[in-house]
């Protein structure tokens, strides 16, 4: 029987800084004027002061006018974790693939403002047309398990791989969505795909018809939960420690496993855990659970249901009026799945208010300021792929849209 693999200290200083599960990098949903912003010393300074003190009211007002006189020539996309302010401009929301397959369906726009983190405005450079400009409003919302897999770290531990494990086996690389666009490249170049969560089960299928090995980077609980369920066990599965030489691993470890996991994490849904679930259950008679697979292994297993966010969104929306739901993933989403299906009882299973903190770095402000740039003739806070790393990494994506 499988076991649950050791949660890795590094998971437990994330998610319990100072010996309590009770802390978050930012507490509160309601947008306030930026420049009061708990967090605002940590994101993009550049913005103009005038933009800094400006109520909410007005910025909804500047947003709309700036849209407006844009017209079609802009295109919004705003991820699932975004706050509700920031959402509501949004002409196209979704998770990480559908906002890339809506890129990729652009055909008029020139402007595509993406309301997200830094490597999603990367994937919508590579798939929009060379002429489409793509802005991030704030350059400071990156993400913090894509800066986990750092380029010459993976290129270093595949040529210790393919070092230890010989010519005879292959192995195929395959990148979560959460990855720099490099990191694409370097996976289109040697054979593998770009993936997300809604697809990842069919990205692993695919790459383990025609090889002997993944390596999987850089989410390792997405890469084992979806392992597991493609009747993979725990046991032929190694979690990289790219700090350590080879991994921290043995020859024989790297020659016996099917998956090599990446070690890195998503800090929002490692704060999910089976007590939340067991507590939840106690309270909630009868309560269904529906969580993110970057999760633990353990909450995936205790939970009745997983999924990327447009399952979970799908999920509830559909589910009979009366029933209730608790939730493990961002909770900007689960409040607005409360919000849009008031026939149902929802509910985030962590008591404590954690949005993600870099999507949280989307302010009104620095959407006002990019948009009113665009109307006045300039682009700033533009995201640009040079043209080789667009070229691989194009592949890699467009063997993920590919898939059935």
């Amino acid at each position: 029987m499988s076991t649950a693999p050791a949660t890795l200290h590094e998971d437990l200083e994330l998610i319990d800084p100072a010996g309590g599960s009770e802390r978050c990098p930012t507490d509160q949903l309601g947008t306030v004027p930026l420049a009061e912003e708990r967090a605002f010393a940590a994101w993009q300074q550049d913005i103009p002061r005038e933009y800094l003190h400006l109520p909410a009211e007005e910025l909804d007002r500047r947003i709309r006018r700036a849209r407006a006189a844009l017209g079609e020539r802009l295109v919004i996309l705003g991820h699932h974790y975004q706050r509700d302010e920031v959402i509501r401009y949004a002409d196209f929301t979704g998770d990480s693939f559908k906002l890339s397959q809506h890129a990729a369906a652009q055909e008029r726009a020139e402007y595509v403002v993406f309301c997200g983190v830094h490597f999603m405005a990367e994937s919508a450079d590579i798939l929009t047309r060379p002429d489409v400009r793509v802005i991030l409003p704030n350059m400071s919302a990156g993400c913090s398990m894509a800066d986990m897999a750092d380029p010459d770290d993976v290129l270093a531990a595949w040529d210790e791989i393919a070092e230890v494990v010989g010519d005879g086996v292959r192995v195929l690389p395959i990148t979560y969505m959460n990855s720099a666009a490099s990191l694409k490249a370097f996976t289109g170049r040697h054979g593998g795909m770009v993936c997300t969560s809604s697809n990842a089960a069919k990205a692993f299928a695919w790459a383990l018809e025609q090889a002997d090995k993944i390596l999987f980077f850089p989410d390792q609980h997405l890469g084992r939960n979806t392992a597991y369920a493609l009747g993979i066990g725990l046991e032929e599965m190694v979690v990289w420690d790219w700090r350590r030489p080879l991994g921290g691993l043995t020859p024989a470890q790297v020659q016996a496993a099917r998956v090599i996991l990446w070690q890195g994490h998503c800090s929002t849904h490692l704060r999910f855990s089976v007590e939340q679930i067991v507590r939840a259950r106690a309270e909630h008679p009868g309560v269904r659970i529906i969580v993110h697979p970057e999760c633990r292994w353990e909450v995936v297993q205790a939970a009745d249901d997983y999924g990327s966010t447009e399952k979970i969104a799908k999920v509830i929306s559909e589910a009979p009026a009366g029933s209730v739901w608790g939730v493990g993933t961002e909770i900007n989403l689960v409040n607005r799945l409360a919000k849009q299906n008031p026939d149902k009882t929802v509910f985030c299973l962590d008591p404590v208010v954690c949005p993600c903190s870099t999507m949280y770095r989307i302010h009104p402000a620095y959407v006002a300021w990019v948009l009113e740039e665009l109307v006045e003739g300039r682009v700033v806070n533009e995201v640009r792929v040079d043209d080789e790393t667009r070229r691989w990494a194009l592949v890699a994506l467009e063997r993920m849209l590919a898939l059935p």
